[in-house]
Formats: structure tokens, sequence, C-alpha cells
């Protein structure tokens, strides 16, 4: 109780709430015992897939196994989201969003991108409280994104709204990803 005060306190100072109700709001009481329960199930049941993935990836080309990425967590603060990796292994590091028929993607990445198996790492940020099921995607502090064939650098704090976001823990899936078109392959 004493470490939600404190985040709430933080996220008032930080300038996350400027609404008294919407920083009051707390995390609905069976929704972390929920998400603890229910990714230790899907972790056990999964850890079959996990290894044949894993053995995929590292036969394709030999490179690490997963692929980790800082995002913005609740509070604003930043986590270590986990995928299996489905692109060829980038030392640069750039952070360009993928498009059809990138050459930087797998064989084996196009069928865990197809499946969305390369989000199954992620029940780990679940389990360790990082993410939940539900709530807005995570996002990277900046990535390189194409604006009418241009390339432009966004930096996610500056979108209107998205300090509202950070008042939830960031969900696995939301209904942005629910009903929105999914145009990467």
């Amino acid at each position: 109780m004493a470490e939600m005060q404190t985040m709430e306190k933080g996220a008032r100072v930080l300038g996350y709430c400027t609404d008294e109700v919407v920083c009051d709001l707390r995390e609905p009481i069976f929704k972390r015992p929920f998400d603890l329960f229910l990714s230790a199930f899907g972790l056990s049941l999964s850890l079959p897939l996990w290894i044949l993935i894993a053995a995929g990836i590292w036969l394709e080309d030999g490179g690490p196994i997963l692929f980790r990425q800082d995002r913005i967590g609740r509070y604003g603060r930043l986590f270590k989201a986990l995928k299996f990796r489905s692109m060829f292994n980038n030392p640069a590091r750039v952070e360009v969003q993928a498009s059809r028929n990138d050459p930087r993607i797998t064989r084996i990445g196009r069928l865990l991108r197809r499946t969305a198996l390369d989000e199954l790492p992620q029940i780990w940020n679940i389990f360790v409280g990082d993410m939940s099921f539900v709530g807005p995607r995570s996002q990277p502090e900046k990535e390189i994104v194409r604006v009418g064939g241009e390339r432009k650098e966004l930096h996610i704090r500056q979108v209107p709204g998205f300090a509202l976001r950070q008042l939830v823990r960031p969900g696995l899936t939301g209904v942005a990803q629910i009903f929105a078109r999914r145009e990467i392959p």
C-alpha cells in the first residue's frame, strides 16, 4: 500500500497526474493476482513451445534468442520488454518499424509474427509485474517511423495524452490491438 502511495505521489510530481480523480484510480484488486496466476500457468504450459522456438531461432542464424527493448511502463518507469527475436541480429540497434516484406525478418520470424508467438516471452514480463494481460500497449521511448515516405524520429512522451496511458500497467493486449488493422507481417 505504501508503495502504491509513493508511486501515485511520484506520478503527480512527474506531471503525469493533474486531475485528483484520475490520480486516485487504483488497479482493480483482483487484476494483479489474476495476472500472476494466469502468467505462471501460461509459462509452465508453454515451456515446450519456448524450447522449440528457441531451437528454431538459434538454428536459423545462431544469434540471440530473445530481443530485449526498453519500454515505458506504469508511471513512466522503464522495463525490458522481451520478445522472441524475429529479425536478423542487428548490432547497430536502429529502432525502425518493420514493414511488409522487410528483408530483416527471418524465415522463423515470419512464422512467429504471423502467429503472434514472438510475443510469448512477454508472459514473463507479466509474471514479474512489468505488464498486465490487458492494458495499453507498452511503447519504446523513441522509434523511427515512416511518414509519407520520409523517416522521422518519434518521441512517444511528446504524444498528446500519452501521460494518461502511464497511469496503468501496460498490457500484452488492449482494445487498440483487438480492433486495429494489423499491417506488419
